[in-house]
């Protein structure tokens, strides 16, 4: 008989994530009305980045699952980040114009 552990997370994780992703989104409308150049899609990016970094690890439950849950996730953000750069890499390497 296998044995489940029962995790029991109190209110204060969960409002200290509502106050972290509310801050994030704070910070992330902010920072869409400076005029960095180049940078504003770099730190908006950064930003939902970490926000859906909690999401999973706090309302998805991985930041408690057993390590093949974390297997697999990281199998899963490296084919994403495979294809976004192959993706990128035909992008960038079309000669747009040049016929």
């Amino acid at each position: 008989m296998s044995e489940s552990i029962h995790i029991v997370v109190g209110p204060r994780v969960y409002v200290a994530v509502l106050l972290s992703l509310l801050g994030g989104t704070g910070i992330t409308a902010w920072t869409a009305l400076l005029n960095l150049g180049i940078w504003n899609p770099v730190i908006a990016l950064s930003i939902a980045t970490f926000e859906a970094t909690e999401v999973v690890l706090y309302f998805m439950w991985v930041k408690y699952s057993p390590r093949l849950t974390w297997l697999a996730i990281a199998a899963c953000i490296f084919l994403f980040s495979t294809l976004i750069s192959l993706s990128l890499v035909d992008y960038m390497g079309r000669a747009w114009g040049n016929w």
